[in-house]
């Protein structure tokens, strides 16, 4: 009896296949036709023949549409931001590409170098210098390059000066000239180019890792303490509490200024409101975008690399609460533009919940460089 019902069940199950691919074909088949006739119908359109029928007017109009389509269908695919990356998977596979070690400082040094290569190789690579259609009319992804290029020059920095060696000794060179590459201006297009010179820092941070990795290593090092970190947290406090303030004047702020005077009776308070031009909404929300993603990675490398004093001085789990906020900052926003509305209008406003984000990302940070002091 129950070979009978297995029999009866394949029987259904090859039944149920045969005509899941016969769907499936006829799906394929269906399609082909209408590719088929789409370029059959742009072949015939655009046939310089047909063209000329149709006018210089016509056809200048015709093309002239086609083009700004294709265009904006290419600035849609450009504009879409790139995913996360795993530090240590990344970090992983470079290792065993190269034959290597993870040593101390080898997933943060490793960090920087794939948030750059991601900056200058995304879809689209890097936009903020190009002077041609369509990526001159775009702003939100330069902007967003913006937010991350900052962090990656405020995290060299702090690799260079605190993390590479103590205050007494002498820096890196290969650090030394890395940083300033990525100090080129954002859109410089010719002349120094400023892909070829972030790609220039890109070599000099390799040569770093290859040296900290090397089995007899005597030149490179990465140090592990609290205090290693302190001057780049504090950078970081001011970089986001300054993008926080910028997103929350979308909707203007009054503030209490002292005017100053020599003569402290004549010195006295007015009140001023602080608002981001509607033009430039949207751009201080992609930069703060940006520069969160940017801080989530690095931030997960010192998880990794500064795992023992992070637990030693009980500070792990504020540094993944932070994380957790700014990877609420990456959401996908799905209105056609950044809205602006009231603080309790009908619309909705987008700065003012990134701002929320980062602002308790900020307070958490702030609680971070404080337990770390201790």
């Amino acid at each position: 009896m129950a070979d009978k019902i297995d029999k009866i069940d394949k029987a259904k199950f090859d039944k149920a296949k045969t005509v899941l691919r016969t769907i499936f074909d006829t799906l394929i088949q269906e399609m082909i036709k209408i590719l088929k006739w789409i370029w059959a119908r742009l072949v015939d359109i655009y046939h310089p023949e047909n063209l000329k029928k149709r006018g210089v007017v016509h056809s200048f109009v015709l093309i002239s549409l086609t083009v700004l389509g294709l265009m904006f269908l290419i600035g849609l695919w450009w504009n879409h931001t790139p995913s996360f990356f795993d530090v240590q998977t990344v970090a992983q596979e470079k290792a065993e590409d190269y034959d290597e070690k993870i040593v101390p400082g080898y997933v943060t040094t490793n960090t920087l170098i794939e948030v750059v290569n991601t900056l200058l190789y995304k879809s689209g690579g890097y936009l903020s210098n190009d002077i041609m259609p369509p990526s001159v009319f775009m702003d939100n992804m330069p902007s967003w390059e913006w937010g991350v290029l900052q962090q990656v020059r405020d995290f060299s920095k702090a690799l260079r000066n605190d993390m590479s060696r103590s205050k007494t000794q002498s820096e890196d060179p290969d650090l030394a000239k890395a940083t300033p590459k990525f100090n080129t201006d954002n859109d410089s297009w010719f002349w120094p180019a400023s892909e070829s010179e972030y790609e220039k820092g890109v070599v000099f941070l390799e040569n770093f890792l290859h040296r900290l990795a090397a089995p007899k290593n005597n030149s490179a090092q990465f140090l592990i303490g609290g205090n290693n970190l302190g001057d780049w947290l504090e950078e970081v406090i001011k970089r986001f509490g300054s993008l926080s303030q910028r997103l929350s004047a979308s909707v203007g702020q009054k503030r209490m200024k002292m005017n100053l005077s020599s003569d402290v009776d004549a010195q006295e308070l007015s009140e001023i409101e602080e608002k981001t031009p509607w033009k430039q909404v949207d751009d201080v929300f992609y930069e703060a975008q940006g520069a969160s993603w940017a801080l989530i990675h690095f931030l997960r490398a010192v998880e990794v690399d500064y795992k023992e004093v992070l637990e030693r001085k009980y500070a792990m789990r504020t540094l993944q609460e932070v994380i957790r906020e700014l990877e609420a900052t990456q959401k996908t926003v799905w209105s056609p533009m950044i809205l602006n509305g009231s603080e309790f209008g009908l619309f909705a406003n987008h700065s003012l919940v990134l701002s929320s984000y980062i602002s308790r990302a900020t307070m958490g940070i702030i609680e971070l460089y404080n337990l770390l002091n201790k």
